[in-house]
């Protein structure tokens, strides 16, 4: 399998979650299930069957995190000289050359991406038309509603 691209941040998060989940939540279901099973017969035991379900859950969830980490490429954009080349883990300020708007975007994993905060797939379209360009080029992105030229206003390595 490929390595996959993941920021210093992304993968604290991810050992984070994968801690937790081992840590607090395993042992909580466990417990679970031993106090289902002494209520007697499971066929009809609600609370055995969630806690059950809930391991499952969390086990697959464990499996997904340790394959994740396991082809990581932690990627620590501050330990790379500035450029002002657009790569993988930088900030970038964008300039909608039609509107004037301003726009702050991290480009970061998939698993990392939050629209929400501003954080950008390295795999979106933004991300795409942008890697590889520097501060002061205009790139065009192609989006459903037509396409959009932004000019690299700044591209920090934080």
């Amino acid at each position: 399998m490929n390595k996959v691209p993941m920021t210093v941040q992304g993968e604290q998060a991810l050992r984070d979650e994968l801690d937790q989940l081992k840590r607090v939540d395993r042992p909580r279901i466990s417990q679970a299930i031993a106090e289902a099973r002494e209520h007697g017969d499971l066929k009809e035991n609600a609370e055995y069957h969630a806690a059950r379900e809930q391991q499952s859950f969390t086990e697959g969830r464990i499996m997904d995190i340790e394959g994740k980490l396991s082809h990581a490429q932690v990627i620590d954009v501050c330990s790379i000289p500035h450029t002002g080349k657009v790569i993988f883990g930088v900030t970038v300020n964008l300039l909608n050359v039609d509107t004037d708007e301003t726009m702050t975007y991290r480009i970061v994993g998939d698993d990392e991406a939050d629209a929400k905060k501003n954080l950008i797939s390295v795999n979106s379209p933004i991300a795409r038309a942008l890697i590889g360009k520097e501060e002061g080029d205009v790139v065009v992105v192609r989006a459903p509603g037509g396409d959009i030229e932004y000019e690299i206003d700044e591209v920090q390595h934080l």
